[in-house]
């Protein structure tokens, strides 16, 4: 098979295949049904957002490993995937998906056996769970298994890193781009082609989410929304954006203030909003708690008398994610236990959002995780962006 299309070693990929099979022999499994598109692109290269519709891969511990997958996604598997056991799951009213799931496990081997199965991914409708849950109701012994592949990818290979960091310089470039296409009387749409004309020309991949671009009043919305409008004068815009590179995902986040008149509001909304993304920054080193992360941001903000913008959630990690979002556990909120280890990657947003006033303000980067102080792969402004 030409390794051309893949962007990993198959030394890699079978490490990774190997240290799967270790978790799953320590959970007794005898193989995994696999519908979270991430992960078989880990493991594989597969690359296909077919998971929207119908994708399976199973993993067996005993070397097992096959694709089930529609025919509209055989070229896709066949240009990107190592995986050179690839069978056809027709759409036919009478071939429903979970009988094809059992005849792919008959085939190997594999009634009787303890299965699990992935439930926390979009490629598993609640549908087709309750119908595979009954197709191999006594035939096998079905297991919701725990999320343990994600787990093994929040620590980065140095071809992972170098990915992540690609896409970090990519980001910077956009985001100075498009904070140039900002100022009063810019159309929003004219906005969102910058910055799409932007990584397009540099080599990467769309982002997995839609980034949130809004002024005025949407400047407050922290997920997209649709119609567009022009920049006013006194204006402010926020742009979180982020970009992939081989799909592995960096992103920033400012709001731009366009004036003449800045209001002292905003401003002092963008220096706590500083002082917290610096505070949190400090402290991600190997051993913090994820949880910790988000204490020291709450903190940071109530001690700077930012009570009310206190959010749930000031980050998360980031990695290679399909849409429809690059979000991934773990999310950075109160009590979270997960240690911080060399190699991860966090993205962490301060967002003030003042609903009284209406004004919106944040700064946001990304960091990997190393031995000493994080190394920080997206940068903002401190300073406050005003486009007059």
């Amino acid at each position: 098979m030409n390794d051309i299309n893949i962007h990993f070693t198959r030394a890699e990929f079978a490490d990774r295949q190997q240290r799967a099979r270790e978790r799953m022999a320590e959970l007794e499994l005898d193989g995994i049904l696999l519908f979270k598109f991430e992960d078989m692109y880990w493991l594989t290269g597969f690359d296909s957002d077919g998971f929207t519709i119908f994708g399976c891969m199973f993993l067996g511990i005993d070397g097992q490993l096959t694709h089930l997958a529609r025919p509209a996604d055989l070229g896709n598997a066949a240009y990107s995937s190592i995986c050179e056991d690839i069978r056809i799951a027709v759409d036919s009213q009478d071939a429903p998906r979970s009988g094809q799931i059992r005849e792919m496990l008959d085939s190997l081997g594999m009634q009787g056996k303890r299965i699990g199965i992935q439930v926390d991914t979009m490629g598993l409708t609640p549908r087709l769970f309750l119908e595979i849950q009954a197709e191999l109701d006594s035939w096998c012994e079905l297991i919701v298994a725990p999320d343990f592949i994600r787990e093994l990818r929040l620590v980065k290979s140095p071809q992972e890193l170098g990915y992540l960091r690609r896409a970090g310089e990519i980001m910077d470039k956009v985001m100075k781009q498009t904070i140039e296409a900002t100022f009063p009387g810019a159309y929003e749409g004219d906005i969102y082609a910058t910055f799409y004309d932007s990584l397009f020309r540099m080599g990467a991949d769309l982002p997995a989410h839609i980034p949130p671009l809004g002024s005025g009043k949407s400047a407050l919305n922290l997920r997209y929304t649709s119609g567009r409008k022009h920049v006013l004068n006194n204006d402010q815009v926020t742009l979180e954006l982020g970009v992939a590179y081989r799909h592995y995902h960096a992103a920033s986040m400012c709001v731009v203030l366009t004036g003449p008149d800045i209001s002292e509001r905003h401003l002092k909304m963008h220096e706590t909003s500083v002082i917290a993304l610096e505070a949190v920054q400090s402290i991600l080193r190997p051993g913090t708690t994820v949880g910790a992360i988000y204490d020291t941001y709450r903190e940071t903000l109530e001690d700077n008398g930012e009570h009310d913008a206190v959010l749930t959630v000031c980050g998360y990690t980031m990695g290679a994610t399909c849409p429809p979002t690059w979000m991934e556990q773990p999310l950075i909120f109160a009590g979270n236990p997960l240690v911080l280890e060399e190699n991860m990657s966090f993205f962490t947003h301060m967002i003030l959002n003042d609903r009284n006033s209406g004004r919106s303000m944040a700064v946001a980067e990304q960091a990997i995780i190393t031995s000493d102080a994080p190394e920080i792969i997206t940068h903002v402004p401190r300073t406050p962006i005003i486009r007059n």
